[in-house]
């Protein structure tokens, strides 16, 4: 079985919240978790259709090292236990049953992919492990009533697909909408997310057209969409098949509105294999700051990053925003961690995820802070609109709060 293992040391990133720990506390343990170690188990696919986004477990794998070299989270060293799902949900909880029964981690962090964090969601919060900040960001992460052992990450689906509704009412109010959306919870929430931004103003919509991920091609749908008389388009999809969108859109010689999601945005796995010059004007939403962008050269948050990855990951590929999610998923993870002190039990870990107050990750654009609480399971909820011009994303207009009922 194909998978990544690495022994690290995690340490103490100067971003948060210092910890008041009596001397005397008695420290408390659950499975994974010891004196020495902590255990955190994480589900990427390694190998499908869906294999651009294991950059993100790559990027997490790097930074745990990196906080081993600057000294470990109270003394503790983080065991990361990363398996391949191939984006199968089958083989998700496969994979989350070996973590958990076999490995013994004290939690799953990071597990990718709507699919497969639906098809695990169940058993973890059965078994009272806690499925920290996937990376996904479906609002079905974000139910702590149901689900007290789940918890989102970035800014949901359903919220950024009713942003995007916001912005098209108020800058083009007599649209003609076509959708393209991926066959599944995480482009079906985007689309739901649209629908009831729109509201009233849903009769926009004139075409839709579903795609299964195990697609070859996107073509067919795209040339559909077109002749639907559309002027504004919309591709829910992960990076293969917007790069997809685009590259055909170009194509056909069509120039729609063209709205595409902030985790297939990537200029690195998604506009540079659908081509620069075809995705001009293109419009996204954004939480994190863009590293191929030169307004945060002199920024310091990040300077921290491009220093993590010139050190820690060399080779990798700086225009691909990716590495940002993971990178500041485990920038959070790092904080709870921390926050825990020597009370490393499953059930503090949940309420110290549920305790964040105004984290600020190196990566987050300012304005946008981190923010949970007991009935709160939404970290971010906010963005800003973007628009790809030359060869980088523009960010413009004021950041947009979205945050809901979850």
């Amino acid at each position: 079985m194909r998978h990544i293992r690495s022994s690290i040391i995690a340490g103490v990133v100067g971003l948060s919240m210092s910890v008041i720990t009596p001397a005397h506390a008695q420290k408390k343990y659950d499975p994974g978790a010891s004196d020495t170690t902590i255990k955190l188990g994480n589900i990427m696919p390694y190998s499908g259709p869906a294999s651009a986004y294991s950059v993100i477990g790559k990027t997490q794998a790097a930074y745990f090292k990196k906080i081993n070299d600057d000294g470990g989270i109270n003394g503790r060293k983080i065991e990361f236990i990363s398996y391949d799902d191939g984006y199968s949900p089958p083989k998700a909880v496969e994979q989350a049953r070996k973590l958990i029964e076999s490995d013994e981690v004290l939690l799953i962090f990071s597990p990718m992919g709507t699919p497969s964090n639906s098809a695990i969601q169940k058993y973890m919060n059965a078994k009272k492990v806690p499925q920290l900040f996937p990376a996904s960001y479906s609002s079905k992460w974000s139910d702590p009533k149901t689900y007290p052992w789940t918890m989102l990450l970035g800014t949901s689906y359903q919220t950024e697909g009713s942003i995007y509704a916001a912005y098209l009412l108020r800058e083009k109010p007599d649209a003609k909408i076509a959708i393209l959306y991926q066959n599944d919870d995480f482009g079906k929430e985007l689309l739901n997310g649209l629908k009831a931004g729109l509201g009233a103003k849903a009769s926009m919509i004139v075409e839709e057209a579903p795609y299964e991920v195990a697609d070859p091609t996107i073509d067919s749908q795209i040339v559909k969409l077109r002749h639907s008389g559309a002027d504004v388009m919309f591709t829910f999809g992960t990076p293969k098949f917007v790069a997809q969108s685009i590259k055909k859109i170009a194509e056909l010689g069509w120039k729609p509105m063209h709205f595409v999601p902030n985790v297939a945005s990537s200029v690195g796995t998604v506009i540079v294999p659908a081509g620069v010059e075809n995705a001009q004007g293109v419009l996204s939403g954004t939480f994190i700051k863009d590293a191929s962008d030169p307004q945060w050269d002199n920024d310091k948050g990040m300077k921290a990053y491009t220093s993590f990855l010139a050190k820690y990951m060399p080779d990798a590929n700086k225009a691909d925003s990716l590495m940002i999610h993971g990178y500041m998923g485990a920038q959070l993870m790092v904080q709870v961690l921390k926050q825990s002190g020597d009370n490393l039990t499953r059930e503090n870990i949940m309420k110290q995820a549920a305790s964040i107050k105004n984290f600020e990750s190196d990566v987050l654009i300012p304005g946008i802070l981190a923010n949970t609480g007991e009935k709160d399971f939404s970290p971010l909820e906010d963005m800003q609109m973007m628009r790809f011009k030359g060869s980088r994303w523009e960010p413009f207009g004021v950041v947009i709060k979205g945050r809901s009922d979850g």
